[in-house]
This record gives structure tokens, C-alpha cells and sequence, in this order.
């Protein structure tokens, strides 16, 4: 494992893309050619981003044999201090919680499996304070939504569970400012009145944003429309380039799992 072990927290968990991310699982848009070279620019300049704010940086083991294995955010949710490993819902994918477990032991950090039948993928999971809100998809289930509401509910969450039909995974649709209000791209989003707080914003990109601090949000940087609106509400928006993991319908928060 090649690690920058961080003194204290925060931190990030990556994966450098694999060489077979071309055969990434593609399921609502599209497949199109990827430039290889320019997916490992972007992960670097991602992750340099993350380092540029004072994060520090583990990294898990490069898995070739696993295209989607970037996305590392799907096999691991963090609740505090403790971690919850997924059994993603697309077979090809389990391995890839494998190489998680031992990084998570070397950490220090406590944690859980979702168990068969129960499929959850962390893409799924959008937290906003003590809620909770799971999307039940292709690749999230019942059972593996009723196994995460045992392992944190104790905790001190609640769990909402949430219907998504028009995107891979429910952060695909929306994910949350540092505030609480949930953002989403309207045409993908089932119900924002399933919210507390909900503001619709003018790209899809735009939906997706990574919590750095209470003022700081990462973006992509091809919604710069919405950067101007989340500038407008008093935010100091950082962009990267991630256009080669959209082809994979990937985005911001897919590439890291924040440990804070």
C-alpha cells in the first residue's frame, strides 16, 4: 500500500484508476472512448487539490483488473468514526471492497460489511447532518438499506430511503452544500421534495460538489454557471477537470471517500 498516513484527520481515501478504466460500467449514458493519459491527469490534479487544502492523502492499491475500482467511494461510507464497507450491487465490482479492509485496519478505523443479499453502493449514500438519505437503485437494495439503518441508527442517524430512476446512483442526482440545502440537476432528480432543503441548479455537473470545509465546496469545472450561484451564496468554490470519469458517469464525489 502506498500511503501518505495522515497524522490526523482530515483525509482522503483514492484509487488510481486502473488500466482497464475504458471497460468501466456504463448504464445511463452513452459509452465514449477515454483518453487514459488524460484520466490520470485529472485523478493527480483531484488529488493535489485535496492536498492543496491541507488534507492529507491514503492511497489504496491500484487494482488493473478492476476498471471502475477509481470510483472508490462506492465500497466504503463513513459515519464518524466508523466505516461501513458496501457489497456493491454490480457482481464485477465486489472485489473491490477486498483491498479496503486491510487499509481501514492499518488506519485504525472501526468497521462493518453489508453481507449478501444486501447490495449497497456508497454512491448511494448522502449524508446531511444526523439524516441520512440512501437511494434504492440498481444497485442499492432493501436488504442492504435495512442492514446500513441497523449498523447507524444506534449512532445517532436517521435513515431515509430515497427512489431514484433517472441516474446510477442518488449522488449522481444530488449531493449537499455545507449548509444542509441539497443542489440537484432537475431532470435527474426523482423528488426534491423529499428534502429539507432543496436548490436546483442550471448543470448537471453543477449537482455534484465535495464538502472541503463550512465554506469550501470542489466542483467540476465544467459547470461554471453553478460556481457563480454557489459563489453568490457566500462559497469558495475550488474546480478540477473529472470529464473522463463523467463518461463513467462518475463525478466529484466518486473519486475519494473523506475521513474527517
Amino acid at each position: 500500500m502506498t500511503t501518505t498516513t495522515p497524522a490526523e484527520r482530515p483525509y482522503i481515501l483514492v484509487r488510481p484508476p486502473a488500466a482497464s478504466l475504458d471497460d468501466g460500467i456504463v448504464t445511463f449514458r452513452e459509452r465514449e472512448p477515454l483518453d487514459l493519459d488524460a484520466a490520470a491527469e485529472q485523478w493527480r490534479a483531484y488529488v493535489a487539490a485535496f492536498r492543496a487544502q491541507g488534507w492529507g492523502v491514503v492511497e489504496v492499491p491500484v487494482a488493473d483488473d478492476l476498471p471502475d475500482s477509481v470510483f472508490i467511494e462506492d465500497t466504503v461510507v463513513m459515519f464518524g468514526d466508523l466505516a461501513v464497507v458496501t457489497n456493491p450491487g454490480a457482481p464485477a465490482r465486489n472485489p473491490e471492497t477486498d483491498a479496503v479492509t486491510p487499509v481501514l485496519d492499518e488506519l485504525g478505523i472501526e468497521h462493518v460489511k453489508i453481507q449478501p443479499p444486501g447490495t449497497l453502493d456508497g454512491g448511494d449514500v448522502l449524508k446531511v447532518g444526523p439524516d441520512v438519505y440512501v437511494g434504492r437503485t440498481g444497485t442499492t437494495n432493501a436488504e442492504g438499506i435495512a442492514q446500513l439503518t441497523a449498523f447507524v441508527e444506534p449512532r445517532g442517524y436517521t435513515v431515509h430511503e430515497v427512489p431514484v430512476t433517472k441516474a446510477l446512483h442518488l449522488k449522481s442526482a444530488v449531493t449537499a452544500l455545507p449548509d444542509g440545502t441539497v443542489i440537484g440537476y432537475g431532470p435527474v432528480v426523482d423528488d426534491p421534495a423529499l428534502f429539507g432543503s432543496f436548490v436546483e441548479v442550471p448543470e448537471e455537473p453543477g449537482s455534484h460538489v465535495v464538502v472541503i470545509d463550512e465554506d469550501t465546496v470542489l466542483m467540476a469545472d465544467g459547470a461554471p454557471r453553478t460556481a457563480a450561484l454557489l459563489a453568490e451564496r457566500g462559497l469558495r468554490v475550488i474546480t478540477v477537470p473529472v470529464g473522463e470519469y463523467e463518461k463513467l458517469e462518475g463525478c466529484v464525489t466518486c473519486l475519494s471517500v473523506r475521513v474527517r
